[in-house]
């Protein structure tokens, strides 16, 4: 195997262990994962592709695993990936955009809470919730464990290096 091959394979493992990590966060340690109020533990997670954007699908991978079987039919699995593919895809196109990784973690937590209206439309689609304070409760709730795991994951950044590990 050459060496541009290891890469490919380390890639791909490194994405499926991050998954892994999504779906046992979220199953074992998340007191509510799903619903109006989401403090999904495993969402801190969105936060190593500030670091390195090749870490995009396997986040967006445990997302779409964890909704399919543990979430509200096939619409969770469209919204709720679509909802972490377009916050994670804005994060990882400024990678090279903004140098500051303070600031693409701030941004990386507005991306996900402001894009949590593609949740409360499917809440509101599949529970019948109304749309705006569920937006409110879901953006809320997004907002506060993306601001707290974004100072864990930069200190963490400094100690693993994101950015080196594939």
């Amino acid at each position: 195997m050459n060496l541009v091959e290891k890469k490919r394979v380390n890639v791909v493992v490194t994405n499926g262990i991050i998954m892994a990590l999504y779906l046992a966060l979220t199953i074992l340690v998340s007191p509510v994962a799903s619903g109006a109020i989401q403090f999904r533990i495993s969402e801190s997670l969105n936060h190593v592709v500030v670091f390195n954007r090749k870490f995009l699908w396997g986040i967006f991978g445990g997302v779409v695993v964890y909704n399919a079987i543990f979430g509200m039919g096939w619409l969770d699995v469209v919204f709720g990936g679509g909802q972490t593919l377009l916050a994670l895809s804005l994060t990882a196109l400024l990678q090279n955009v903004i140098k500051n990784t303070k600031v693409r973690l701030a941004l990386n937590v507005l991306f996900f809470s402001g894009s949590m209206f593609m949740i409360a439309w499917m809440l509101n689609l599949t529970a019948q919730l109304p749309f705006w304070p569920t937006y409110g409760w879901t953006a809320l709730s997004e907002a506060i464990i993306m601001t707290i795991s974004a100072p864990i994951m930069f200190y963490l950044d400094k100690r693993l290096h994101f950015n080196t590990q594939v």
